[in-house]
């Protein structure tokens, strides 16, 4: 049996965030239900995210 890690995914660009990255993750602003995580690319850029949950649409 192995152990797997399973990397959080960016919520703007789907791309899977390695531990030491800079990134951060909060609940979403309206639900509260999903946590979204944001790379430091997408952050910097402003690129929108929505909440899987909810349909919200944030910077």
């Amino acid at each position: 049996m192995s152990d797997q890690i399973i990397l959080p995914t960016c919520t703007s660009c789907h791309r899977p965030i390695t531990p030491h990255e800079p990134a951060v993750s909060f609940p979403c602003p309206n639900c509260g239900k999903v946590r979204i995580w944001r790379c430091r690319v997408c952050r910097e850029l402003a690129r929108e995210y929505t909440c899987p949950s909810c349909g919200f649409v944030g910077p």
